[in-house]
């Protein structure tokens, strides 16, 4: 059937012009309607597919996997430290200490700081500084093993580039992102307590008061969270890369959807992630 749309318009009319440029902007609208969902399909079975080798054949990868870990902490580990400190010390740090010293309680920025940091800015800065650097790393790698044709090379050989390439980058992201929250959840708190020396707070105050809100809760629910936020960062920047085309202007345009679909998605999920996590713990949210 022809692309065309045949118009009634009588001769001279621009009827029979814009009936083919309708029917192509439709076709154009539904493409960009469904190709996120498409990638999104695509990028879940990926993630399926990593998982299934991973788990079937547990071996024969974890060299890799150590050498993508040092490489996570080379790259990362000090613009974290650097961001989770400084973020610490301003906006909660500062602003939310300015509004307790109203009511003369400084030393209550403690408790605060289980809620800004624990929970939310800790691992949320954490996932941003490793997609930001490690995840576009990852996907102009992969981008340019694409065009370089290595990964069609690979699977004629019968080597299969998702076991051997992919695969060991998801996991060193999902472990190193999950460990360096840790450290990035001792900064955070850090740059809280420097806010609180700034506002005369006591330092024994601020720490009795954030361990007496403190739960196991919510230092393993944050650990997890930010592992598998290192997950959606691999699967997403993996698949970006993988999938790239275009030549050298297909890279960076693979490098820029990852960070933005991954950033997109840390945010959707952390948002689903504490609120059921508040949700089964509904004592969490009482402050001591």
């Amino acid at each position: 059937m022809p692309d065309v749309i045949q118009s009634e318009a009588p001769p001279g009319s621009t009827g029979a012009v814009l009936a083919p440029r309708f029917g192509k902007g439709l076709r154009v609208a539904r493409g960009a309607a469904t190709r996120p969902l498409q990638q999104a399909g695509e990028m879940l079975q990926l993630l399926l597919e990593v998982l299934r080798s991973a788990i079937t054949k547990p071996t024969g990868y974890w060299g890799d996997v150590r050498e993508q870990m040092f490489e996570i902490l080379k790259l990362c580990w000090l613009p974290m430290i650097i961001s989770c400190t400084a973020f610490g010390f301003g906006a909660p740090g500062l602003q939310g200490g300015n509004i307790f010293l109203l009511f003369g309680i400084p030393e209550r920025l403690g408790s605060f700081f289980l809620m800004a940091s624990v929970r939310e800015f800790a691992p949320w800065i954490n996932a941003m500084v490793v997609a930001g650097v490690m995840g576009t790393a990852i996907t102009a790698d992969l981008g340019a093993r694409r065009i370089r044709e290595e990964f069609d090379a690979m699977e004629v050989l019968g080597v299969d580039p998702i076991r051997t390439i992919i695969l060991p980058r998801v996991i060193a992201l999902t472990i190193m992102t999950g460990l360096m929250d840790v450290v990035a959840l001792c900064f955070g708190v850090f740059g809280g307590l420097l806010a609180a020396w700034e506002l005369d707070a006591n330092t024994n105050a601020y720490f009795g008061n954030f361990w007496n809100n403190a739960t196991t809760t919510d230092m393993w629910c944050s650990v997890v969270k930010t592992a598998l936020f290192g997950l959606i960062i691999g699967v997403v920047c993996c698949y970006k890369g993988y999938r790239a085309e275009g030549g050298p202007i297909g890279v960076g345009r693979a490098v820029n959807q990852a960070v933005v679909i991954a950033f997109a998605g840390i945010w959707m999920f952390n948002f689903a992630f504490t609120t059921l996590m508040l949700g089964l713990n509904p004592d969490m949210q009482v402050y001591r």
